[in-house]
């Protein structure tokens, strides 16, 4: 009888030595994977095509020093089995635990870039912004800003995306493609102008006008007075006599530089409206929605020249006659002298 008591006691002592040893196993395990390892010295971006495996990321976490061993983030897998890894481009640049890396896959927490469109861009303006990603390339946005296909529901005389690539900051990753960035900018002035609230069809028409009150003044307050100035010129069939227009019409020829020659006002493009009365064919620029209401509804002026103040405010003198806005001239050219 004591021996078999000995050998009941035997059997409850290894148990117990297994279940102490399986807890702390357990606990060594779950403080491997909760204490913060950064195993490099720079900010480290992997990319997680579609269809990466689990094991093939913990590989490269650990080949990139994110996790100090890949059979960890195998470990945080078994512990969150409901979870959905997602692909994309992550970016890494400091002490994290193998739980906290794994959680921010699962929740997606992509690596965005920033994209910044000033009011007042035109679309080679974007590209050569985009130039300076090695992902995407400018020529190729230009491509794509040339087609007015995606606009032309909205305003189907629009000659091509210029003035429909709202000016915003957009978040864009290196698996994100021209067509689908273009259209980010188009959807955005899609929202915008639903915002407006006007039974306005001539869109082109408003967006051209905003494009060039955009180009012409950075004041908020003179943004109505522009528009009023060229909306003034039209009732009488004016030439609207836009410098902005003139260098349009060079950069679409691909031969702009950087200054405004007697060849720019003699060119016969349809953009020149020193040569042309009317509108241009298209926006020359994206207008920001100040200007956009600014076009749709100009303050209530007699004017019909401007010139630039000389006082480096960067607002300006409004003539109702040319006799004024010579006077106005001739006073700025003095200053600046």
């Amino acid at each position: 009888m004591m021996r078999r008591h000995s050998c009941a006691g035997c059997l409850a002592r290894l148990i117990f030595a297994l279940l102490l040893a399986a807890v702390i196993g357990a606990g060594v395990v779950y403080y491997s994977v909760s204490r913060p390892y950064q195993g490099f010295q720079k900010p480290v971006i992997l990319d997680f095509p579609k269809g990466t495996s689990t094991r093939s990321m913990a590989v490269q976490l650990a080949q990139a020093g994110v996790i100090r061993n890949s059979w960890q983030f195998l470990v945080a897998r078994a512990m969150r089995p409901g979870a959905r890894l997602l692909a994309g481009e992550y970016q890494f640049s400091e002490a994290a635990s193998v739980l906290t890396v794994f959680d921010r896959i699962a929740r997606g927490e992509v690596f965005f870039y920033e994209l910044t469109v000033p009011e007042g861009s035109n679309m080679f303006d974007i590209a050569a912004s985009i130039n300076r990603f090695d992902f995407m390339k400018g020529a190729d946005f230009l491509r794509v800003a040339r087609d007015p296909t995606p606009i032309r529901d909205l305003a189907p005389d629009a000659p091509t995306l210029e003035g429909y690539l709202f000016p915003s900051t957009y978040r864009i990753e290196r698996t994100t493609t021209v067509k689908q960035l273009s259209h980010m900018m188009t959807d955005l002035f899609r929202k915008h102008w639903r915002e407006l609230q006007t039974s306005r069809a001539t869109v082109n028409a408003v967006v051209t006008l905003a494009s060039l009150v955009e180009k012409e003044t950075a004041l908020s307050e003179e943004r109505p007075v522009v528009a009023s100035v060229y909306a003034n010129r039209l009732g009488l069939g004016m030439p609207l006599d836009c410098d902005p227009t003139t260098i349009y019409a060079a950069l679409l020829e691909g031969r702009y530089r950087g200054t405004i020659y007697r060849s720019d006002l003699d060119n016969a493009s349809p953009y020149n409206t020193y040569r042309h009365a009317g509108l241009p064919p298209g926006p020359i620029a994206n207008p920001g929605l100040a200007a956009i209401k600014a076009a749709l509804a100009p303050a209530a002026t007699s004017y019909l020249y401007f010139v630039a103040k000389p006082d480096g405010s960067g607002g300006h003198q409004f003539s109702e006659n040319i006799e004024a806005h010579n006077r106005a001239v001739d006073q700025y050219r003095h200053r600046m002298k």
